[in-house]
């Protein structure tokens, strides 16, 4: 049924009096998300659920505040959990490659690493003192005098025994030696001894040979001491360290009593301490190896002993929460630094630094989706980590060097990380089916809308999400009629006149502009002038290639007709989207029909310009004829269409009804009115269905029509069934109001028919035929003499067979 328009019906408009306030001062600031019930349910369930895998995707539109929301409700719940505990990397005195971790309550880590330091520095203080100091060393002289006379008296016994048998001990370059003497004190020369009397050389060589098992059983026992000794210095410093130290680290022990891994920790460093007693002594100064170079002193490194604080939550409040902007592998997952020293890059425990899981540990970590999957490990690192629920620390290019180096691998920290992924629907439905990791770690999907019902409530949560905005900016006041004109500004962005957009980004931005033309005037509040002022320098500053076509259109290069009548030729619709401006723009559908037998031919498809939908609304297009023509005989028909001075691709069915029109018209000669449009799609019963930009559509002809002057004449006939989603601009529905511009809309196809051509369509008759006159008469008229024209054809090549 075709049915005009009238301007109630174009633009739901929002009265000033509908709203409670004079201006946004009046009213409170929102303090909830309005208009995402599934996904809040979706988020608290998902964040409430302590269960392996049931990780969180939210997915939406850009601009829905996706992003605020999660990072609002996550500060909110996070105020409410217990803060993790600190983690430690400390040196590993078993194993140095691998840097153990420690775990302390929240806040004691600094504490702990304060405390190893002072430690140290004691350490070094008191330690040199003691072996300096006087009780020490007395000790230590007394363990050596006693050695020494016990020495001495080995070598005097063993010397008195060689002096009684004609032998003296005497030192040389190779050690202690036995040689005979005469009865002078002399020892014998080498001639002397060989011209001794065999048998006197004999008992010589004997005494010599029994002295010397002595002299080696004296050497041996020394040696035995001096390991005594040793071992008795040993523990001397040992047991002096202690004295004075050792309550220091008992001290620490009764401190961290609670906590046995740093009681396991503090005996190893005290086992290592008193290991490395040395490194405390004073150090000598080491001779240059040039005369002319500064001497080098030797320090010990005492960085074994110290405390990298890896993860500090000692400023906590509750639970961590982290947004990661920027999630490179280093940057989630930490990172060993090196420097440089000597021309070498060297490493420590020390230089190991945590990223956003370990930060996060405890609590929660947002990243967005497709910034995770840009950078290189670390989404696979991610689902890694998330399964085996461990957080490890790696070099992530050592499989791919040449060379391998050695580096430190340190210990895991144990994962406990609720991981909140925020992307666009695509991305999800991606992951979802092509990775299967992805739907055993990712369970929870939290779906953000991207409009809401519009209603007398969440009006209410619009305006107190302007008041949000205002304090959040420091923006004007807006007064209630600025605030209508926002609401209806959030219906043109739904496209619905019972909606409103949830793409709160777009009108926030709406709102700083809006505030920024109302100080330009000096206003005291932003008024409904600001807010359309707002709205259309937004529009002039993109809107360049829509003014281009139309100019274009005004000097004839774009073959757009808006005035006569045309057979085969009608105004279809459609919509250009540059990404950030979108606009509505007719083109030339033609139509050109014969006698054959090809059917409908599209020429878009034969050149491959022509999208699947496309394809698809031809063959629609194509089954409606046959049944509606071709019942008592066959659809004898060759038939193009195109669109006119399209140079790119053409897609969807919304021009289906445009060239049913322009089809009929060329098969039955009754030509289409110019100043007309049409939009809409159908099925095969010729039922017409909704499409997509409606108002850019009759904008956007509207606008064509303007350039020859509007008339009464120009309309555009739209689906019926579009009707809700009319949120035309004002010059528009001041035109349709001052009768000179017309918007029909129609349920079947056949309904816009009289306002092209000004005939009626025909009904069907019981005898198969139309009333004459109508252009249902004219089109079966015209078909059927298409078909005699094949039949004869057809007759005339049999006779010639025949004849042959």
């Amino acid at each position: 049924m075709l049915r005009k328009i009238t301007k109630e019906e174009l633009y739901k408009c929002c009265e000033a009096s509908e709203l409670p306030f004079a201006t946004t001062d009046e009213i409170s600031p929102l303090k909830e998300t309005i208009g995402q019930k599934r996904a809040l349910s979706s988020l608290k369930f998902g964040l409430g659920i302590d269960s392996h895998g049931f990780n969180i995707y939210i997915l939406g539109e850009s601009g829905t505040g996706k992003m605020t929301t999660i990072k609002t409700i996550l500060e909110e719940k996070a105020k409410n959990e217990s803060a993790p505990n600190d983690w430690c990397y400390v040196y590993n005195f078993k194993n140095p490659d691998v840097p153990r971790t420690l775990s302390l309550p929240p806040g004691t880590g600094l504490s702990f690493q304060k405390d190893m330091s002072e430690l140290i520095t004691a350490l070094r203080q008191e330690i040199p003192k003691t072996f300096e100091s006087k009780e020490y060393e007395k000790q230590r002289a007394n363990i050596i005098e006693d050695f020494q006379q016990k020495q001495k008296k080995y070598f005097a016994d063993l010397e008195e025994e060689a002096r009684s048998k004609d032998f003296t001990l005497k030192k040389t370059v190779s050690g202690l030696v036995l040689l005979p003497v005469k009865k002078t004190g002399e020892t014998l020369s080498e001639e002397e001894y060989e011209a001794l009397e065999p048998e006197v050389k004999k008992k010589v060589e004997r005494i010599g040979r029994e002295l010397q098992e002595k002299l080696d059983d004296v050497i041996r026992i020394v040696r035995e001491e001096e390991k005594k000794i040793r071992e008795m210095m040993n523990q001397l410093e040992r047991d002096a360290t202690l004295s004075s130290v050792g309550h220091r680290i008992d001290e620490l022990k009764n401190k961290y009593k609670e906590n046995s891994d740093i009681l396991n920790y503090l005996e190893e460093v005290k086992e290592n301490i008193l290991e490395h007693l040395d490194d405390f002594k004073p150090q000598e100064e080491q001779a240059p190896a040039l005369p002319f170079m500064k001497p080098s002193k030797a320090e010990p490194s005492f960085n074994r002993y110290m405390v990298n604080v890896f993860v500090n939550n000692s400023d906590l409040k509750g639970a961590p929460v982290v947004i990661e902007s920027n999630p490179t592998y280093y940057n989630l997952f930490g990172r060993i630094e090196h420097k440089l020293q000597y021309g070498m890059a060297i490493t420590d425990f020390t230089m190991i630094k945590s990223g956003s899981l370990q930060m996060a540990n405890g609590g929660y970590l947002v990243i967005d989706a497709l910034d995770l999957l840009k950078n290189i490990f670390s989404y696979d690192t991610l689902k890694r980590t998330i399964k085996d629920r461990a957080i490890k620390i790696e070099d992530v290019w050592e499989q791919y060097r040449l060379i391998s180096t050695v580096t430190l691998k340190p210990e895991a920290i144990p994962f406990n990380v609720k991981i909140v992924l925020v992307g666009n629907p695509r991305l999800y439905y991606l992951l979802y089916n092509l990775d299967e990791e992805y739907r055993e770690l990712f369970k929870v999907k939290a779906d953000y809308e991207n409009r809401m019902d519009r209603n007398a409530e969440t009006m209410l949560k619009y305006a107190s999400f302007v008041k949000t905005k205002c304090d959040e900016r420091g923006l004007m006041p807006f007064d209630r009629s600025a605030v209508a004109k926002v609401i209806e500004y959030g219906s043109r962005l739904a496209d619905h006149q019972a909606k409103l957009s949830a793409k709160f980004s777009e009108i926030a931005d709406i709102l700083k502009e809006a505030d920024y033309w109302a100080r330009e005037k000096k206003g005291s509040a932003v008024t409904a002038a600001d807010v359309e002022k707002a709205l259309e320098e937004k529009t002039y500053r993109s809107n360049k290639v829509e003014q281009k076509i139309l100019e274009a259109t005004r000097e004839g290069t774009l073959l757009i007709d808006t005035e006569g009548a045309v057979a085969g030729q009608i105004n279809g619709l459609s919509v250009l989207d540059l990404g950030d401006y979108s606009f509505g723009m007719p083109s030339r559908i033609t139509a050109r029909c014969y006698a054959g037998r090809a059917g409908i031919v599209n020429i878009e498809r034969e050149t491959k310009m022509s999208g699947k939908i496309h394809e698809k609304a031809i063959l629609i297009l194509t089954a409606y004829l046959g049944a509606k023509y071709a019942i008592k005989h066959s659809l004898s028909l060759t038939a193009s269409l195109t669109f006119e001075q399209l140079y790119g691709g053409v897609e969807g069915d919304s021009a289906t009804c445009a060239e049913v029109y322009a089809l009929l018209s060329s098969i039955s000669g009754v030509p289409i009115k110019q100043s007309y449009a049409v939009t809409g799609s159908m099925n095969q019963h010729g039922q017409v269905q909704p499409i997509g930009g409606v108002n850019e559509k009759i904008e956007g002809f509207f606008e064509v029509c303007k350039l020859s002057g509007l008339n009464g004449e120009h309309g555009v006939i739209i689906p019926k069934r579009n009707l809700i989603h009319l949120m035309l601009k004002k010059e528009v529905t001041d035109a349709v109001q001052n009768g000179k511009f017309n918007i029909y809309s129609i349920d079947n196809v056949e309904d816009g028919i009289e306002v092209l051509t000004g005939i009626q369509p025909g009904e069907l008759q019981p005898d198969g035929t139309y009333p004459e006159g109508t252009l249902n008469y004219l089109v079966d008229k015209r078909l059927r003499k298409f078909t005699d024209v094949l039949k004869g054809e057809k007759a005339e090549e049999k006779k010639k067979e025949n004849n042959g």
